[in-house]
């Protein structure tokens, strides 16, 4: 691996490493080396525990009012080895990993027309090596900041998945959190008899109108506008559909 790469990766990263050596193990795959020792696979073994660590004390401060089993279920999504792969591909980093040439017909086969895609272990292998990689090189700080950079959307998703139906409450937590304003929701119209009526709401953010929701309670529209709203901003995909309660 050359200079320019190791330097794209730092780019990608946002941390100058100050022993390149550290960094190439940490892109090296035991299929790659004659001596696993000189590959990732201690790395691995140890950025996992970092973020884990990492990740729970973010959760712990974040969410105050989280029993235990709530925050290990947001946890055990964030960690697992198909979210570190998913943060791997999205920050382009398989195209770096060095492998043996087994590894790399396999890749090349099931590959995405670069030749580049690896089997989702081999992805999250390559970021928690990196997050350990970062912690030796910088210390602490330096694995929580890359960590916390790149895990800041996947937080919040998971958090709004883990709501199930409670999507007032996780908007109010961003808003507050991110925005340092509380959610205002107004009822636009109201439609039926009064023993069936439908009501029609949507929530303002610092002056901004999301998408309004109607329900046949105004609680029940306010959580379809928040969910509208938390759709819009990025926090939530237009697949979670079980909110009317």
């Amino acid at each position: 691996m050359n200079q320019q790469s190791l330097h794209e990766i730092e780019q990608i990263v946002g941390y100058k490493f100050s022993d390149h050596e550290l960094l190439y193990k940490a892109l090296t795959h035991s299929s790659a080396s004659d001596n696993r020792l000189a590959s990732n696979e201690r790395l691995e073994f140890f950025g996992d525990a970092i973020l884990d660590v990492v990740i729970c004390q973010t959760l712990f401060e974040r969410f105050p009012d989280y029993l235990e089993g709530d925050l290990t279920k947001i946890k055990s999504t964030l960690v697992s080895r198909r979210t570190c792969a998913l943060v791997a591909r999205r920050l382009g980093l398989e195209k770096f990993l060095e492998v043996g040439k087994g590894v790399a017909d396999s890749r090349a086969l099931h590959g995405s027309g670069t030749g580049r895609a690896l089997p989702g272990s081999l992805a999250a292998g390559l970021l928690e090596a990196l997050v350990a990689a970062i912690y030796i090189d910088g210390g602490f700080e330096a694995a929580r900041s890359f960590i916390l950079k790149t895990f800041a959307s996947l937080i919040d998703k998971a958090n709004a998945q883990q709501a199930q139906g409670n999507f007032k409450s996780v908007l109010q937590q961003y808003a507050q959190q991110e925005l340092n304003i509380t959610p205002i929701y107004q009822v636009l119209d109201e439609k039926g008899p009064d023993h069936n009526k439908c009501f029609e709401s949507e929530v303002v953010i610092a002056e901004r109108h999301f998408p309004s929701g109607w329900g046949t309670t105004k609680k029940q529209a306010e959580q379809k506008a928040a969910f509208n709203a938390l759709v819009e901003l990025g926090i939530l995909e237009d697949s979670f559909t079980d909110i009317d309660h």
